[in-house]
């Protein structure tokens, strides 16, 4: 099932970007970051609230919870640099040049979480790597 949400993560991540490309047009990059942040807590909250998961708030560690802040700082800065540069760059390098961070992500994994390296995630991560340099030239 985890595949399916991926995909689904994948397709919605490029609707997001074809919409904030036009939602940014003539506006302040971090206007529209926060406006953006602003429905999505809504929405997640609402998830959660009307989902009967509120009550699960009392089983969150203190480590949880330290590593969830740090992440949301990390989406944060990554959400205002994505905008900067929709901004003034064209979705469609933008976009794939973001990618890259799927590379972070292979080499942070295989260093901080220990995950197998194998040879065709390696590949995966070359070829996205070579992309989003060719992107960038």
């Amino acid at each position: 099932m985890w595949k399916w949400y991926a995909i689904l993560s994948a397709f919605f991540a490029a609707l997001t970007a074809i919409l904030a490309k036009v939602g940014v047009k003539g506006i302040n990059g971090n206007v529209a970051t926060a406006i953006r942040t602003a429905v999505i807590l809504m929405l997640a909250w609402g998830i959660v609230f009307f989902g009967g998961q509120i009550k699960e708030l009392k089983d969150i560690s203190k480590t949880n919870l330290l590593f969830l802040i740090l992440s949301g700082v990390a989406t944060g800065l990554s959400w205002i640099f994505y905008f900067k540069a929709l901004e003034t760059g064209e979705v469609s390098r933008v976009a794939p040049i973001d990618k890259l961070s799927v590379v972070f992500v292979l080499i942070l994994s295989f260093v901080f979480l220990h995950e197998p390296v194998s040879a065709k995630v390696l590949t995966g991560g070359v070829l996205i790597f070579a992309g989003a340099i060719f992107m960038l030239l």
